[in-house]
């Protein structure tokens, strides 16, 4: 399991996360208090408060490639 912090300041921003986070073939989940929504899913995310960063959790050890086309989202 790997972890990094994002930040989704608009909805384009979602809106390209979204395309980038479904081409992985395993679960990543978004972690915003105690609420945790499926990344995958536009209306989850729209359901977190996007005014503060959230955690990004990739269940797999590989998650390096994933990351590096995700650090403009990094905070």
């Amino acid at each position: 399991m790997k972890k990094l912090n994002i930040s989704l300041s608009s909805i384009s921003n979602v809106k390209e996360f979204v395309e980038i986070v479904t081409m992985s073939d395993f679960e990543i989940d978004l972690v915003s208090g105690r609420y945790t929504v499926d990344a995958k899913s536009i209306m989850g995310i729209f359901s977190l408060d996007l005014a503060k960063p959230i955690e990004l959790v990739a269940h797999t050890d590989n998650a390096d490639e994933l990351f590096e086309k995700l650090k403009k989202f990094a905070v």
